[in-house]
């Protein structure tokens, strides 16, 4: 075993003094990665080492794990320093991402240390998500590699515009200056689409310490600054202050009676006390009152900074919701363009729905189209109708409802996102928005008088009634006497029927499987204006897909969409037949009609399951009826002892 070498200085750059400023000469936070076996964890160990961050104790055990487990011979393995996982020390290579912590006279440092293989990309993209500046590993005896190129795109698409490109094992190929100008020129030229501000290019030998913190007298042809040098005196400021004011909310913090906040972290811009803001979701403004801190009110605060903020009115703006500059507001919308690298061993293909996380709010989401894959190797955008395991492609998004979010060039904390396996709860994509499909100076005007004021005005609490079966089972006749007994109790109530709105708003639809989904989809959008009004809507619609159905619940708050089963077989229905559709279809004068040539999709787990072979309609009314009081009754019992009556 090799003593332990010699602590060397690092020396001072000569670079001139670095401005003031966080991204200048305070906190720099960077990532290594690039292909497998390029040596990214000894050259953070040989980082920590060089700058002092080594103790004693942790040297002798590194010198002992060097020679039970080490890869150098017998020499320091400096990786071992950072790959902490048994299965990382027995296979050799990086799994999970590893952050470690160091400082110089001039600076301090979070470097993150991503793994190299294929199979972790995920785990690179974590890894990069926060990074300022990412050194990117190239052996000098291999050159550009495919996932060199993947990481390199990978690094461009989260925002990270400085690139220290780092070839390594430049002693493995007897310090040629001509293999390193020939791997720099190559790299440019793969680089140059990718948007990078600055790539500085350093010959060292992570191993050996040659041009980490001293220049290496083995590159007397090198001119340039030592990797440590560099990453002291970089600036990396981004304009996240001058930005707009972006503000998610975490938590509503309510510890007591006489305070009501709202917590969270500054996602870009910043906010004095006697700003005007307004909730992006809900247009409601009011101005700051008090920027609250562990350590006391402050006048300001800014991008970074964890506050809590106190505002002059009583808004409503739970979990999720943005609060923003009013004048310069973020986009509000359901569709938008991203781009995604796919982190699933299954396939992305589009229709599928997934949980989106933005910010501090998950929402239901659906991929609708994949417009193309990035070829790593060419920067080539190819029509696919896929997206495999690491592969990074431009989609469309449609979410169930509508978020704030702004162009992730804009903002990499409001415009990052990631999509959520609904079933399993695994992260399968990560996704940069690109640009909002549709308008985008749509934003809601915040309304003194809300659904609660309509509602309470009415003596009742919002509701859907969503009434589903075959033709002829027996919905429209069954919603009306429901709503006539409603009538009669002085509910406020309003039915939508398939045929009206099919003769006036959904009068383009046709009844292909897309346009039936429309339809329900427009039905439920006026269904949700209506609960706004206060009012109990009453929805007859045959609406055969459950996944439509679904969605259609999703937008509602809990007990407010209520899914009424009209259950009848299909040869009673064809035997009522009120309107002679069924003898149409099979006559061939009705196509796709559901029931003949278009199946229908039952509830799985309905609120309510009516019986509807049974010839009396007027015992189906009352038992949708007795549902209906009892919701309803018991949201007034709750409102009552809430409000202490």
């Amino acid at each position: 075993m090799s003593a332990v070498p010699a602590m060397p200085q690092a020396e001072s750059s000569t670079a001139g003094h670095p401005s003031s400023g966080d991204g200048a000469r305070g906190l720099l936070r960077f990532l290594t990665c690039g292909s497998v076996d390029d040596g990214k964890s000894t050259l953070i160990g040989r980082l920590l080492y060089e700058t002092s961050a080594v103790y004693d104790d942790q040297l002798t055990a590194l010198a002992d794990d060097s020679r039970r487990v080490g890869t150098t011979g017998g020499d320091i393995d400096f990786a071992l320093l950072v790959d902490g996982l048994e299965a990382e020390r027995e296979q050799g290579i990086t799994i999970d991402v590893a952050y470690r912590y160091f400082s110089t006279a001039r600076r301090s440092f979070i470097v993150a240390d991503t793994p190299g293989h294929e199979q972790y990309t995920r785990n690179m993209a974590t890894g990069a998500s926060n990074a300022d500046l990412a050194i990117l590993l190239i052996d000098a005896r291999k050159g550009l590699l495919t996932q060199t190129r993947r990481h390199s795109v990978i690094v461009s698409l989260l925002g990270i515009r400085h690139v220290v490109l780092a070839i390594n094992k430049i002693d493995l190929v007897g310090f040629d200056e001509k293999r390193f100008n020939d791997i720099v020129a190559d790299y440019r030229v793969f680089a140059e689409k990718l948007g990078f501000l600055g790539i500085e290019a350093i010959p060292l030998s992570a191993r050996f310490g040659d041009n980490i913190s001293t220049p290496s007298i083995s590159t007397p042809w090198y001119k340039g600054p030592t990797l440590l040098g560099h990453l002291e005196t970089i600036d990396v400021r981004e304009a996240g202050d001058d930005g707009p004011f972006r503000f998610p909310v975490q938590c509503v913090n309510r510890p007591n009676l006489d305070f009501r906040g709202f917590s969270g972290t500054v996602a870009g811009g910043r906010v004095r006390v006697g700003d005007a803001v307004v909730a992006a979701g809900s247009g409601k403004t009011s101005q700051v009152a008090r920027i609250v801190t562990f350590d006391g009110d402050r006048p300001e605060a800014r991008s970074g900074d964890a506050v809590t903020l106190v505002l002059e009115d009583e808004i409503d703006a739970p979990r999720g919701e943005v609060f923003a500059a009013t004048k310069h507001r973020p986009i509000v919308a359901t569709r938008l363009a991203a781009r995604l690298v796919w982190m699933a061993d299954e396939m992305l293909v589009p229709g599928r729905s997934y949980n989106l996380k933005i910010g501090t709010r998950v929402v239901p989401a659906t991929v609708r189209a994949i417009r193309h894959y990035l070829d790593v190797e060419t920067l080539a955008e190819v029509p696919v109708v896929s997206l495999g395991l690491n592969a990074i492609g431009l989609v469309e998004i449609e979410t169930l409802v509508p978020v704030a979010f702004d162009p992730y060039a804009e903002n990499n904390q409001t415009g990052a996102f990631i999509l959520i396996d609904r079933f399993n709860n695994a992260t399968v994509a990560a996704g940069m928005v690109a640009q909002p499909l549709g308008a985008t100076n749509v934003y809601r005007h915040g309304f003194d008088v809300d659904r609660a004021a309509r509602a309470a005005i009415k003596h009742q609490r919002p509701l859907v009634l969503w009434f589903t079966g075959l033709p002829g089972s027996g919905k429209s006749t069954i919603a009306n006497l429901v709503e006539a007994k409603l009538n009669a109790l002085g509910r406020h109530t309003m039915t939508l029927d398939g045929d009206s709105l099919r003769q006036g708003l959904n009068a383009d639809l046709g009844f292909d499987p897309p346009s039936r989904t429309e339809n329900i989809r427009r039905v439920g959008e006026v269904a949700r204006l209506m609960t706004e009004a206060g009012l109990v809507v009453l929805c007859a619609f045959v609406s055969p897909f459950r996944a439509d159905r679904d969605r259609l619940r999703e937008r509602f708050a809990p007990d407010e969409f209520v899914e009424i089963f009209v259950d009848a077989p299909p040869d009673l229905c064809a035997e009522r037949d009120p309107k002679g559709l069924y003898a149409q279809a099979k006559e061939g004068k009705i196509a796709a009609f559901t029931g003949i040539g278009q199946e229908y999709e039952p509830p799985l787990k309905p609120d309510l399951h009516l019986d509807a072979s049974l010839p009396d309609p007027e015992a189906l009314a009352n038992q949708v009826v007795e549902k209906v009081e009892t919701l309803l009754l018991g949201a007034e019992l709750s409102a009552e002892t809430s409000a202490g009556l």
